[in-house]
């Protein structure tokens, strides 16, 4: 059995005093010993939220990094400035990342390739938008993501990333894709995984499924057989997140 990730993707929300504020108030909601809980907020709120959540079993994670040690990179962070504050996870390839800062599938594979090296393990993002949806290449696509993502990963590093299926164009509008489609996609997701790497790593890595995941849809999203948790945007930073962590309860 997969043990449930659900993991708040906070994007560019909340001051350091504001992070610390809210994660006191999350961290008795978020208190569910079948799930790995993980908070991954903006690079200058990590001391702070590290900090918060000291004594609980919450993981904090990052929302980017670079792909170089270090560097004339005005603006990056390196895996071993993470590293050095205690970060246990990093999004790799949100869609943000690559429709605003110019992410390719490319950047994304050094990048997965780095913070396995520094033993971070990354949220691999994927997920396709509403017109290859309607044009029916939706697994054409994520699997071409899939592959370059992982090219030079090891079966040992990929059995403990995580790949986070987001369609595009259920982020923050509010629509969620059924469970079915979702099962669907991350079904595929995992088999793709069988062909590159065979049926043992296939059954460890675990598939998140985001896009306006809440407290109503996660349960049923969570109940289907390849989909082992979230990636939680907007609801990340309300009360409603312990909802989703207890989705079982």
């Amino acid at each position: 059995m997969r043990k449930k990730i659900i993991a708040g993707n906070w994007k560019m929300n909340k001051t350091p005093s504001e992070a610390k504020a809210l994660i006191e108030e999350l961290k008795p909601l978020c208190n569910n010993k079948d799930v790995d809980v993980v908070f991954c907020v903006p690079a200058i709120d990590i001391p702070a939220a590290l900090a918060a959540v000291k004594g609980s079993k919450i993981a904090i994670g990052a929302e980017n990094m670079y792909f170089e040690e270090s560097g004339a990179f005005t603006g990056e962070i390196s895996p071993a400035m993470l590293n050095d504050l205690g970060v246990k996870y990093v999004i790799i390839g949100h869609s943000e990342r690559r429709q605003y800062f110019a992410e390719t599938d490319e950047t994304v594979n050094k990048k997965v390739l780095k913070a396995f090296e520094h033993g971070i393990t990354p949220i691999i993002c994927c997920g396709e938008s509403l017109t290859q949806r309607e044009q029916g290449v939706t697994m054409d696509f994520i699997r071409m993501q899939i592959k370059i993502a992982f090219l030079g990963v090891t079966p040992e590093q990929a059995k403990k990333a995580v790949i986070a299926y987001e369609p595009i164009w259920a982020i923050g509008t509010g629509k969620v894709a059924t469970s079915e489609q979702a099962e669907e996609v991350c079904g595929g997701i995992r088999a793709c995984i069988k062909e590159l790497y065979g049926t043992a790593v296939a059954n460890a890595i675990r598939i998140q499924y985001g896009g306006s995941v809440s407290a109503s849809s996660a349960p049923e999203l969570f109940a289907q057989k390849n989909i082992d948790g979230g990636l939680v945007g907007g609801a990340s930073l309300k009360p409603d997140f312990g909802k989703i962590v207890n989705y079982n309860k």
